[in-house]
């Protein structure tokens, strides 16, 4: 037991003299009947004394006063251990990528070595060792009372970059220099070496040490993670993982997200015991693999377990037409030869002829020497482009010789070669490429040459449709927008007959940029500015960008290590249409290694979660108040003012038997019919999974919360009700959370949510597996179908742009998004009038009350996915909007269509 204010106790001797005070009380009047005022006059009146006070009460005044006094010193029950030393406290807290695993439970353990700390009286300051986001240079904070320095450490969250132990130990040198003293140390360490060319942590540990007592904090039994970059590989992603070694054995499950958040698949990588890597492999169907853009470590919440995937990760299927000629495919010499080889690690290749490749989804077509004749080919590829194809031509003698129509440029008769008529002394090397080219940054080998090529006829538009040239100014690669695709001649051929280039690492990257401009992006590289379009926090979940952050040249991302200047996330070219490129954490950082032991003489502490400390001042005084209440009214009787004790008891019965069952109701117990009648509430189903329905039963008061103060509206606290035993009538809304251990319908619950329906209720079936990946909710589906059988559901419709939910009171995308985003969420048709058009059921499977849920800290204990705090306001927004369509039906609908009558009543 401890005492925040212990000096308080010395009025403990007080008691005596509290006891000589209380002891004597007035005494009650007497009761004596007068007859007559004129008999009053003789009257002798007899000396009164004092009663004295009987025991028990004076016992309950006692108790009262040591009560007071003992809340007032605040005693804290298992108090948490201190710092050690007498001096300042210095509270070191490592907040890179690997503290937000666990960080609820860091802040708890820090926020409570604070506590400690003012308990004793001591100053402290808080050293943080990543780099502040605003590029400052790292400094500890002025030494200032421990419960200043808690809001501080409140507003505190993790860097998504890693700590740099070098720097905070140099900030640690000019702190000692201007506070020379003596101080104790708190190291909330991470436990992962970051710097391991330097081994930063011992030194800044040494440091402290060597200051003053030092106690080392960190978690146990749980590794730290770094997801790498996946290996595109021709028919899969091959993903990778690092992390600290474990004592046991494990596994983490990797999830490959889409742009909506949706979990499109899950793959498991084993990890032994003592295993500090892992691979698994992600085998998808190419459609379905291109709209992967996130891989993220399920249940690991940091920047270093989430890759953002970029155009460097798509497969784009291209497909491979050669001459009409036998050979086509002949080794070192057939031009598919080579484009097979070149493109075969990065594009799913399909060979065919033009019918049979157009009857796919294919993103660019490559026709090696092949003039398109006229007729219902020519006309199929140039459909094919306009609506936003990709047609790569290359060159050769048959081209040369019969040009057809779909070309970027029009071709002089013949070819120049070398000797030839249009002839060159030596072959030609190639020039470096413009600024504006998508082959912008790409080398010019010098040992790559071409001694034959077609020629384009002069055109004021030559210049512009240039991508690439030789030394002497002659176009090498045009390009042509036709609709909304492209056509693209290269003006040499694809094997080795005309030039070199097919022979050297070029082809292959300019090969790579042509089809990375089929999926429509900009192409923009070079020193063009990728200006920051969304960064990841400490927890990995994208938002807006700071302001401090700056652009990335496009051909410098790859080399970029985030940083406060560049944290990680989507980089792109400003405005529509512009190139996006991932600058991820992992792919910049070395393997995650332990920190080496701590200094002899360090104390361990074992961070594990929130600490068991509680404040019993509150406590000890709300006791006090209550047994002072009751002296007053024990005085009351006693002086006579409240009439015999029978009449009393008669008038505080009442009172006691109305307040018991609010005093005895635990959260989510059924509300009487009393209390629901008097306050608006929203209800709730029970699912079958009691930690399903306390998370429900958190949502729902978050909700009720958020609603009360962003509008006029007065919600009480949620109820549970179980259909077919309580009334559902006082109730507008019911949140039914579908598991699948929800428990059958009886025939009498079916009547009873048939009628409420059909009043005008409204039930929000939430079936929590939506866009929150396979296995999340297993059998909420199936669930769902076995619950409304026998339940009066009208036909269905998805949520509509204009329906009244996106507008009750804020306005919503229909998406509606809750813990999770993604899913489609669904109504009644807007044809059916019954009541008023107003639907009695929603369906959907955002986990909504997840969103809304608030545990007894006034946090969000779980976390939206894919995350922001965007997606959690539209949640609760949501939530209002829900609330004002229960309540006020289609009143919103109503008002868009004033305008219309007040015209029509004009007319």
């Amino acid at each position: 037991m401890g005492f925040v204010a212990p000096w308080l106790l010395l009025a403990l001797p007080a008691l005596p003299l509290i006891w000589w005070l209380l002891r004597v009380t007035p005494p009650a009047p007497r009761r004596q009947a007068f007859p007559a005022l004129r008999l009053l006059r003789d009257l002798p009146a007899p000396e009164e004394t004092p009663a004295r006070t009987p025991w028990w009460l004076l016992l309950l005044r006692l108790v009262a006063a040591a009560l007071i006094i003992l809340g007032l010193a605040r005693p804290v029950w298992a108090p948490g251990a201190s710092a050690g030393g007498d001096g300042p406290l210095l509270l070191v807290v490592d907040d890179g990528w690997p503290s937000a695993a666990d960080w609820p439970a860091r802040a708890a353990a820090a926020q409570a070595a604070l506590e400690s700390a003012a308990r004793e009286g001591r100053a402290a300051a808080l050293l943080t060792t990543a780099p502040p986001e605003n590029g400052e240079q790292m400094r500890p904070t002025a030494l200032m009372p421990a419960e200043e320095l808690r809001a501080r450490l409140a507003a505190l969250r993790p860097k998504p970059w890693a700590p740099d132990r070098a720097a905070a130990l140099a900030a640690l040198g000019a702190w000692r220099q201007a506070h020379p003293g003596a101080f104790s140390s708190l190291y909330l360490t991470d436990g992962v070496e970051h710097q391991a060319e330097s081994g930063a942590f011992s030194p800044l540990a040494e440091a402290l040490a060597a200051a003053g007592p030092l106690t080392m904090a960190r978690t146990e039994g749980r590794p730290a993670r770094l997801l790498l970059p996946p290996r595109a590989e021709a028919d899969r992603l091959q993903v990778a993982l690092r992390q600290t070694p474990a004592a046991v054995s494990g596994e983490a499950a990797v999830l490959a997200r889409t742009g909506d958040g949706r979990a499109l698949a899950r793959a498991t990588i084993p990890l032994p015991p003592g295993a500090t890597s892992g691979e698994a492999t992600l085998d998808l169907p190419l459609e379905i693999r291109n709209q992967i853009i996130r891989l993220e470590i399920e249940n690991e919440e940091t920047a270093g377990a989430a890759v953002l995937l970029d155009e460097r990760f798509r497969r784009r299927p291209v497909g491979l037409i050669g001459p009409a000629e036998q050979g086509a495919d002949t080794p070192l010499l057939g031009p598919l030869y080579y484009l097979d080889r070149a493109l075969g690690p990065y594009a799913e290749l399909r060979r065919g002829n033009v019918e049979q490749l157009l009857q796919r989804q294919l993103a660019v077509v490559v026709l090696a020497d092949r003039p398109v004749a006229e007729g219902r080919e020519r006309e199929a590829l140039a459909c094919w482009v306009a609506e936003g194809g990709t047609l790569v031509r290359f060159a050769g003698p048959r081209l040369a010789e019969n040009p057809d129509l779909l070309l970027p440029v029009r071709l002089r008769g013949g070819e120049r070669r070398l000797g030839g008529a249009l002839s060159w002394e030596q072959p030609q090397r190639l020039a470096p490429f413009a600024d504006g080219s998508p082959f912008a940054g790409l080398p010019a080998p010098e040992e790559v040459t071409v001694s034959t090529q077609v020629l384009a006829e002069p055109d004021p538009q030559l210049s512009e449709r240039t991508w690439a040239r030789l030394a002497d100014g002659t176009p090498l690669v045009t390009a042509e927008a036709r609709g909304a695709g492209r056509i693209v001649l290269f003006h040499v051929t694809a094997n080795t007959e005309w030039s070199n280039l097919p022979l050297s690492g070029l082809f292959i990257d300019m090969l790579r940029r042509v089809v990375a401009l089929s999926s429509g992006v900009a192409g923009a590289e070079g020193e063009t500015p990728l200006a920051p379009v969304e960064t990841m926090d400490g927890f990995g979940r994208l938002g807006p960008a700071p302001g401090g952050v700056g652009a990335i040249p496009a051909n410098r991302v790859a080399e970029t290590r985030p940083g406060p200047r560049h944290p990680p996330g989507w980089y792109g070219v400003p405005g529509e249409g512009g190139e996006r490129r991932a600058l991820n954490l992992s792919a910049s950082l070395p393997a995650p290694r332990p920190i080496a032991a701590p200094p002899a003489g360090t104390a361990t502490q074992v961070i594990g979660g929130v600490p068991g400390e509680r404040d019993l001042g509150p406590w000890l005084l709300g006791m006090a108040l209550l047994l002072l209440a009751a002296d007053l009214l024990i005085s009351l009787v006693q002086r006579g003012l409240l009439g015999r004790p029978a009449r009393l008891a008669a008038v505080l019965l009442p009172v006691l038997l109305l307040a018991a069952p609010a005093a005895w109701a635990q959260p989510g117990d059924a509300a009487s019919p009393e209390a629901m009648a008097l306050t608006t509430r929203i209800g709730y189903v029970p699912s079958g999974d009691p930690v399903v329905d306390e998370a429900v039963r958190q949502g729902l008061a978050g909700l009720s919360d958020y609603v009360n103060r962003r509008t006029a509206a007065a919600l009480g606290e949620p109820v549970l009700v179980r259909p077919g035993q309580d009334d559902l009538s006082p109730l507008p809304l019911l949140y039914w959370a579908v598991t699948a251990s929800s428990p059958d319908l009886e025939a009498d619950a079916r009547t009873a949510l048939n009628d409420y329906m059909r009043q005008g209720g409204i039930i929000l079936f939430d079936t929590r597996d939506e866009g929150s990946g396979e296995g999340f909710a297993p059998g909420a589906p199936e669930a769902l179908q076995r619950l409304t059988r026998g339940l009066a559901i009208p036909p269905l419709a998805p949520v509509s742009p204009e329906h009244v939910l996106t507008r009750a009171f804020y306005l919503l995308p229909p998406e509606l998004p809750g813990r999770f985003s993604g899913g489609q969420v669904w109504v009644s048709r807007e044809e059916d009038r019954a009541n008023d058009s107003v639907s009695p059921v929603i369906i959907g499977g955002h986990d909504w009350a997840g969103a809304w849920a608030v545990d007894g800290r006034g946090n969000n204990p779980y976390a939206v996915i894919p995350g922001g705090v965007r997606q959690r306001t539209l949640a609760y927004r949501f939530g209002v909007n829900l609330v004002m369509y229960a309540l006020t039906g289609n009143y919103k609908g109503d008002q868009v269509h004033v305008p219309a009558i007040l015209e029509r009543l004009g007319n």
